[in-house]
Parts: structure tokens; C-alpha cells; sequence
């Protein structure tokens, strides 16, 4: 929103001085930044203009400084001097842990330090830039004014004090011994940032109020161009705010706003009649308030308009009529701090993907049903599609989902291993081509995290991750050049991107020594389960959020953090045998979890017992009670949604909910059951999205899983155990044959219907390239393994389908 409430509502910054509240400062002319308490009644007096606008007072605080200096030199003397100068309560630290540790406490108490000064003379004592990027990233301080002290010479080194400013800090300034000079520094810093800062706080009171306000508020800039819209007008106009914010003033008004246009350009007020454009209705006369507000010079810069409800209130808005069908239009403005899933379903998706959706080979009797139903609701009156909308929203309920695919050729093998064991549950010793196939090993609990001691010490590494995103990331390479641990480097980059750090209160360190563990705990003996399937799993979770934000459907930063941790973690110590496999064997954990999700429940489970075992990986440690349940609880959901028993009722709730013609309204089912959905069907499509990669690594990964299916069946003629894939035999089968199979029975439809939600095409392109090229195979007679990776360039060339 370009309105700026800071300048148009709370006066100009930098008005009081340095201190706040304390006893002989001097008055300002202006008294806006001072508190009743701290003026008396006959001083403290505004102008005519500040009563007839008034402002919203900016906090005063007593200003805290925070110093950060590996030693108490004369440079340290005399920075401490020039904050006490200008009466700032002073604290003085040597270490990062000590300045972490101080600002974790003033943080606990509600209180916090306006000022950190941190001494970048030397990275031997401190590394400034690191300290600098984790107070960024702590809780409570991206308005917190960040200062670096630094050499001389450093002010002809322009990378270094680039780097100090990328990491977050506000100013670099000269070391000096000179108290005069170190005390003007200050003094500009105070005016020209601390205070600002303080003015820009108060934005969230007043958005927060203006949101909150029964009465309807709408702001233009001076074209007269919609800049923001509170939740009543909304209500007024049957509108979403993305289909309000940036237009032109006269879409929603029926009346000539010539008369505004002309009065705004010499600052009079507008109070009149004006009629109202409701979306898919008539227009409804109102009574407008309209205050043009100039917040640079002395043109106006905004206008802002109040509507008189008559009755003032909603329950006038909750009267006016409403069109018979729900109202139809883009996607929700959705804001970082609340995620709407549903409106990720609106219409506008929902043209461009029923087509497909309603065309996926699903035929459950509950799919059925809500077809009908929705076919019947087309032609009823508004009281019949409400009651209709009820009974759909209940049919959407858990447990009423087991489908059938329509048709399973039972004379074809892989139909018959990976579709019917999958329909039938438990009792039927079944492989899975997803992560859920894993047995925990006896003697292999306890590892050693080793952590790299120069992450970024390698260029290669560094040029690599900033292709992160991209949906053609080489992870084979990153596996590579990374010794083998791609999950540790990906997944720090991925906490970067998405800001986990700041999200859950923590140190990078702490991030960093969890990956090493949870990566120490994946089996470097797996040819595919291992902490490259992970991170290639975590890539693709950052890519789908990448394509949400693109799409305007956002999560907000938990969501994303807790989903980028549930990629990591999903198949943890998982040592490369089937779930059916280690039924067989009659393991411990068959046993402790009845046969029932036992590996999922697996990965969860050590993950947390890791996790919280440890202070010093524990990601947790810093969330309050409320917010770590629902984190823990969301990623258990996403590591148990990879459980590929439960496949097609996952597919077949999210098709039913997100192709369906019905608005998921208000009624049942709720926004954390969509956005539930949405989270595990995004969790399931990054897992086995080997199939949708470009071909080169798509291969690969066949290759990789076919290996290590291969040295299951080879274990189990060696024990005399039962075959669970009997097509997996190194000596028969066709790998051809069997991701054919994979793609058009598994990976084909959940794609379609993936790439109808996120609208990410390439993920089409890539499976259809891939599809054609295992027919071409499979009609040339190349089965194996070795004639078919004969054919491949090396594992870390760019695939020649690349985006």
C-alpha cells in the first residue's frame, strides 16, 4: 500500500530530542514526539491543523544502546561516553553469545535496545557481519538500528562495507578517539534513523484500527487510484480486496467524481451523495466524506473517503441484498499474517483446471455424490445452494474417502505390486515408489553430525545455490561438490530464502548443527533414500512455495518453515527396505506401531527426539507453547501424508475440495482443513516428483531406486523372506516397464491436478518428455540398467529440457 501513514498521520520524525522524557531536555518546537506526561498542559499544545488532523503520538521511550566490542579499548571509551552524552542506557558486551544471550532476555521482559553498535574493526575478536544477520534474524528487532564501528581503511574497501550492510546493518562510521565528533555521529543517527523508526511503529495501531472500524474507509492516492480498503469496505462493495486495491476510484462509484477530482486539487473537502456500484447488484446512494491529505508538500498526495452506514454499523451491510450465486472473482488478498487456503479455490483457478480435475481417473461413490450434488445446486434458488453448500462441506470430512480407480488391468504387473497393494491397505505386503518403504536398523542410532567449518568457502557450492529454486537444480551436482552432504548446504540456503531463521526466533548455528544431524541420520549406504533424496525433496517443497507466492497464495512464514523442515526430516533414518519388507522380518517397529504407518510414524518420532534432545539443535527452543504445538503438529501431518496407502484419498479430498464447482464457504469445513490439504498434497508432489524433473535426472533417480529395490529382493531370497516386488529382480526386470507403470498410475493424475492448483506448467512438460522417452525404450528392447545408463551423459550436465 503507498499510502504512508507515518508522514500523514504521526507528523514529522525527528522532532523531540535524543532522549525520552528525562528531566531539563530541551523542547522541540514542535511537540508531536513527546508524551502528555512528559509536557505540561499549558506547553503541551498543538496547532489548528495538528487539532483538525490530528496525529498519532510515535513511542518515547528511555532509548537503550547495546554495545558490542571484543575489548574495552579508547575506542570503546569513547563510544560508551558519546551514548551517555546523549543519555542512553548503556550495556556493554564482549561476545556474540553474550549479545544474543542479552537480547533473548530484554526480549523475554517486553523490553528492547533501539541501538546496537558493533565493533567490525577485526573478525578476530568479532564477526560483525554474522552478528549483524542474526540480530536481523532474532525476534523483535527488524526496526532495531543496527551501527558497525569499522577502520579507517575500511571506507576504501567498498565489498567489505557492502557485505555489513547486506548483512543488516543501518550505518558503518569511523573509528575516532575524538568525543565531540563520535557525539554529532550519534546525534544524526538518533534523528535521522532511531527516530523514524519510532514514527514507523505506529503504522500497525492504525492499520490495525482502520481495519477493525465498522465505518467503511477507503483511500485513493491523487489519481484517484484505490491505495487501501478496510474489511468493511469489502462488505459493502461484495468484493475481495485484490479486486478493489488499484483500481481507478470509478469502478465502484456510479456517480461523476469530476467534482471530487477538481476540489481535491485545492484541498477542499467532499461531502455529498454518492452512489455505490455493488459487485452484481444495483447501485446504492450514500452519504461520502471525502478529506484530500497532503503527506509530501503541499499538493494532496491521498484522499480519503468514509461512508455513512446508516444504522452505523455492519448490520445495515449484512441487509443488503446479495447476488444468487457466491461471488466470482480473483484470489484473495492474502497477507503474510494469515493464510486463507480458501481462497486459493476461487473461481478464477477453478475455470482454467475443472476440466482436468473432474477428468482424473477417480470414482469414489463420495466423488460421485458431490458431482451430483454440485449439478443440482447449478439450477436451485440461493436458500436450497445454502443448504446444499452445508451438506457438501460435511461429505468433505475425513474419512469418507476410499476410491477405486476405475479401471486396474490386472494382467499388468506393475498395476498389480504398485496400485493394488496400495488401494488395499496394510494387509497386503506392498512396495511404495514414494518415501514410506523404510526400516529402522538396529546399531545405527548414534551418529556424528559432521558440519563443514567454511560453508562458504567454496565458490562452486555458493554460484550452484543460486539456482535453488529453479525446477532444473542439479541436486547430483550439489551431492557432488558438497562431499555428500547437499542437505546440510540446500537446506541453509532454503532457511535463508525463506526466512526460517527470523521465523523461529533462532541462530543460524543452531540451523545449521540441526541439518548436520538430521543429515547424519540418513543412510549414505541407500542408493536413493539418502539426504540427497532429501534435499532434492526440500528443493522442490521451496520451489511449490516459490510458485504460491508468484500465484498470490501465500503461506505465511510458519507454514513455509515448517514445511521446509518436513521435507528435510521425512524420511530420516531410513535405511532402505520396504515397509511390507519390514513387516516380514517381524522388526521391533512393526510391532511398536501394529503394522500401521510404521515408518512415517518412525520419521516423525526420531525427528522430534533429535530435535529436542539436544539444546543445541534444537530449531524449537525459542517458540512460546501455542506455537510450537501447531508446528510440531503440522509437521508430523506432512511427514505421515507421504504414507502412500492413503495416495488416493489424499488425491481424490483434494480434487473434490480445490476442482469442485462449490465455494468452500464458511460453514464446515474449515480454513485449517483446506490449508491441511493443500500441505500434503504438497508435501506428497515434491516427494515423487522424480518423474516431472528434466529427463538427465529423472533417470538418474530410476536408476537409484531400481538399485535399491533390487538389493531388497536380493535380501530377501537371501533370508527366505516373502518377494515383495518380485518385478524388482535384477536378472528380469525392466525398468522401462516399471516408470511407465509409476507415471500412469501414480504421478500422472496428482500431477495434472497439482499443476491445475499452482499452475506450474514445466511440471506437464517434464513428465510427458520423460513418459515418451521410457515408451521409446521399452519398445527398443533397453531394460536394464546398464544399457540404459549407457545411453545417459554424465549425472551433472545440464539436461538439454531445462527450463
Amino acid at each position: 500500500m503507498s499510502l504512508n501513514v507515518s508522514k500523514c498521520c504521526t507528523g514529522t520524525s525527528g522532532t523531540s530530542s535524543s532522549g525520552g522524557g528525562r528531566p531539563g531536555h530541551r523542547k522541540s518546537s514542535l511537540a508531536l514526539a513527546l508524551t502528555p506526561e512528559d509536557e505540561p498542559m499549558d506547553v503541551y499544545t498543538r496547532n489548528l491543523m495538528d487539532l483538525k488532523y490530528p496525529t498519532v503520538l510515535p513511542p518515547n521511550p528511555q532509548l537503550k544502546a547495546l554495545l558490542v566490542f571484543h575489548k574495552s579499548d579508547s575506542i570503546c571509551e569513547v563510544v560508551t561516553l558519546a551514548c551517555q552524552r546523549h543519555q542512553l542506557d548503556v550495556t556493554l558486551v564482549k561476545s556474540k553469545e553474550e549479545a544474543l544471550d542479552t537480547l533473548q532476555k530484554s526480549y523475554a521482559t517486553a523490553q528492547c535496545y533501539h541501538l546496537i553498535i558493533i565493533d567490525a574493526r577485526s573478525t578476530k575478536g568479532l564477526d560483525a557481519e554474522h552478528i549483524a544477520r542474526t540480530i536481523r534474524h532474532t525476534h523483535g528487532h527488524h526496526l532495531t538500528t543496527i551501527i558497525a564501528v569499522c577502520k579507517k581503511s575500511f571506507f576504501e574497501k567498498d565489498d567489505a562495507l557492502i557485505a555489513l550492510l547486506d548483512a543488516g546493518v543501518n550505518r558503518c562510521i569511523a573509528e575516532t578517539t575524538n568525543l565531540a565528533m563520535c557525539s554529532v555521529e550519534l546525534k544524526q543517527i538518533l534523528h535521522s534513523i532511531i527516530r523514524p523508526h519510532n514514527v514507523m511503529s505506529t503504522q500497525q495501531a492504525l492499520y490495525t484500527a482502520l481495519h477493525r472500524l465498522k465505518e467503511v474507509v477507503l483511500i485513493t492516492d491523487d489519481l484517484l487510484r484505490i491505495q487501501y480498503a478496510n474489511r468493511a469496505t469489502e462488505r459493502l462493495l461484495n468484493m475481495r480486496l485484490d479486486e478493489i486495491i488499484s483500481k481507478p476510484l470509478a469502478d465502484i462509484f456510479v456517480s461523476d467524481l469530476s467534482t471530487i477530482s477538481e476540489q481535491g486539487k485545492s484541498i477542499k473537502e467532499f461531502d455529498g451523495i454518492l452512489t455505490v456500484r455493488r459487485k452484481n447488484q444495483e447501485g446504492i446512494p450514500m452519504h461520502v466524506r471525502v478529506v484530500p491529505v497532503a503527506c509530501i508538500g503541499s499538493a494532496p498526495t491521498h484522499l480519503i473517503f468514509n461512508f455513512d452506514i446508516p444504522g452505523g454499523g455492519m448490520d445495515f451491510i449484512a441487509t443488503l441484498p446479495q447476488p444468487k450465486e457466491a461471488p466470482r472473482g480473483s484470489l484473495h488478498s492474502v497477507r503474510r499474517c494469515s493464510f486463507d487456503v480458501r481462497s486459493i479455490a476461487s473461481d478464477g483457478l477453478r475455470r482454467t483446471s475443472l476440466a482436468k480435475l473432474t477428468s482424473l481417473p477417480l470414482e469414489a461413490p463420495i466423488t460421485k455424490i458431490i458431482n451430483l450434488l454440485s449439478q443440482v445446486q447449478e439450477n436451485c434458488s440461493a436458500d436450497e445452494a445454502r443448504l446444499i453448500d452445508k451438506v457438501l462441506e460435511f461429505l468433505k470430512r475425513e474419512g469418507l474417502y476410499s476410491p477405486q480407480m476405475k479401471e486396474i488391468r490386472t494382467d499388468d504387473p506393475i498395476a498389480t505390486d504398485l496400485i493394488g497393494a496400495l488401494l488395499t491397505g496394510p494387509s497386503v505386503y506392498s512396495s511404495r515408489r514414494s518415501s514410506n518403504d523404510s526400516i529402522i536398523r538396529t546399531g545405527n542410532s548414534t551418529r556424528t553430525a559432521i558440519v563443514p567449518a567454511k560453508m562458504k568457502a567454496n565458490p562452486i557450492v555458493m554460484e550452484l545455490l543460486e539456482e535453488s529454486l529453479s525446477w532444473d537444480f542439479d541436486i547430483f551436482k550439489l551431492e557432488e561438490i558438497t562431499d555428500y552432504h547437499p542437505l546440510l548446504y540446500l537446506g541453509m540456503e532454503m532457511f535463508r530464502r525463506f526466512d526460517v531463521f527470523a521465523t523461529l526466533n533462532i541462530d543460524e548455528n543452531v540451523c545449521k548443527a540441526w541439518l548436520a544431524v538430521i543429515e547424519a541420520h540418513y543412510h549414505k549406504s541407500n542408493t536413493y533414500h539418502n539426504s540427497t533424496h532429501a534435499a532434492d525433496v526440500m528443493q522442490a517443497t521451496g520451489a511449490f512455495i516459490t510458485q504460491l507466492t508468484n500465484r498470490e497464495m501465500v503461506m505465511d512464514r510458519m507454514d513455509e518453515a515448517t514445511a521446509l523442515i518436513a521435507a528435510a526430516a521425512h524420511d530420516v533414518d531410513h535405511p532402505g527396505r520396504s515397509s511390507a519388507f519390514l513387516s516380514n522380518s517381524n522388526n521391533p517397529l512393526a510391532i511398536l506401531y501394529n503394522d500401521l504407518t510404521v515408518l512415517e510414524n518412525h520419521h516423525a518420532a526420531i525427528t522430534f527426539k533429535l530435535t529436542l534432545g539436544d539444546d543445541k539443535i534444537n530449531i524449537f527452543k525459542n517458540l512460546d507453547k501455542e506455537t510450537y504445538k501447531s508446528a510440531r503438529s503440522t509437521i508430523i501431518d506432512m511427514i505421515l501424508a507421504t504414507e502412500m496407502t492413503r495416495h488416493f484419498e489424499h488425491l481424490a479430498k483434494f480434487v473434490s475440495v480445490f476442482g469442485s464447482e462449490v465455494e468452500p464457504r464458511e460453514l464446515v469445513q474449515s480454513e485449517e482443513e483446506t490449508s491441511i490439504l493443500m500441505r500434503r498434497m504438497l508435501i506428497k508432489v515434491a516427494d515423487v516428483s522424480n518423474p516431472a524433473r528434466p529427463m538427465q535426472y529423472c533417470i538418474e533417480w530410476a536408476r537409484r531406486i531400481a538399485e535399491e529395490y533390487f538389493m531388497q529382493t536380493d535380501e530377501e531370497k537371501q533370508r527366505h523372506l516373502p518377494i515383495v516386488m518380485p518385478m524388482f529382480d535384477r536378472a528380469t526386470c525392466s525398468i522401462p516397464k516399471s516408470q511407465i507403470g509409476f507415471i500412469e498410475y501414480i504421478i500422472q493424475d496428482m500431477m495434472h491436478a497439482w499443476d491445475s492448483f499452482i499452475d506450474m506448467p514445466q511440471l506437464i512438460t517434464c513428465m510427458q518428455i520423460n513418459y515418451s522417452q521410457w515408451k521409446k525404450y521399452d519398445e527398443q528392447g533397453v531394460n536394464t540398467l546398464a544399457d540404459i545408463m549407457a545411453k545417459q551423459p554424465p549425472v551433472g550436465n545440464k539436461p538439454s529440457n531445462s527450463k
